[in-house]
Order: structure tokens, then C-alpha cells, then sequence
């Protein structure tokens, strides 16, 4: 047995529920019926209350995974510069012209080499975890 229940809605509201009701081919009665049922169900609050905490705990992690490659790239960047600092002696101040020409020359194939590694979709995040992996069970072994 059902009870009739009279009540207005908001013109904009109405509309909403007709627009809803007509695309997912169900009766406006039956949407109203579920949205109060799910409205006033003591549980309902604790389901929304555990998909946010889902949701929430899938953007940590995805955070912690961007963290861990930024460190990554950063930690890269700077053993590379270390490196290059300390192995490239000052040129004299005849040689800067060339080296800027040669310079030009290799970033430039530098910028092509990174735009073909980005199409691939290659990873340094990737790789240097399967090198870390091999170096680690080379290790065991020994």
C-alpha cells in the first residue's frame, strides 16, 4: 500500500527532476522515492563518509607516487650536475663562440631525443627502478 504525498518543488528543481527522469527512462515518482530513501537511511551518510575516504586514499597514493619520481628527477638533475661540474674544465675565453654554436647544436638534439623518448612513453622513474632491482638481486647473489 502506498500513501499519497502532495508537495511543491522549486520551478528550476521540477525541471531538473523531469530532465533526470526523461534521460534515465524512469518515472519522476520513483526517482523522488529513491533520492528520499537514500536520504533518510541511517547508512547513508556512512556509504558517502567511506567513498570519499576511498577516493581520498587514491589521491594519496597517486601523491606519494609524484613525490617519489620528483625526487627522483631532482636527485638525477643534481648528480648529473655535480658530475658535469667537476669533469668539464673551464674552456679559455677564445673558445666560447664555437662552444655556444656546439652548444645550440647538441640541445637541440637533446630536445628531439627527449620529445621521441616522451612519444614512447620510456620512463627514468621506470628504468632506474628496474636497474635498482637487478643491482639488488645481482647483490644477493653474491
Amino acid at each position: 500500500m502506498r500513501i499519497k504525498h502532495t508537495f511543491r518543488l522549486p520551478p528550476a528543481l521540477s525541471a531538473q527532476l523531469a530532465d533526470y527522469a526523461g534521460r534515465k527512462r524512469m518515472s519522476q515518482a520513483l526517482i523522488v522515492e529513491t533520492a528520499l530513501a537514500s536520504f533518510l537511511s541511517p547508512d547513508g551518510s556512512e556509504r558517502l563518509e567511506a567513498a570519499i575516504s576511498r577516493r581520498l586514499d587514491r589521491h594519496t597514493r597517486q601523491l606519494e607516487r609524484l613525490e617519489h619520481h620528483v625526487k627522483i628527477s631532482n636527485e638525477a638533475l643534481a648528480l648529473f650536475v655535480r658530475f658535469w661540474l667537476m669533469a668539464t674544465p673551464p674552456m679559455p675565453d677564445t673558445a666560447h663562440a664555437a662552444a655556444k654554436a656546439s652548444g645550440n647544436r647538441r640541445y637541440k638534439s637533446f630536445v628531439e631525443a627527449l620529445g621521441r623518448r616522451m612519444e614512447k612513453g620510456q620512463s627514468l622513474v621506470v628504468e632506474i627502478s628496474e636497474e635498482i632491482e637487478q643491482i639488488q638481486k645481482t647483490s644477493k647473489n653474491l
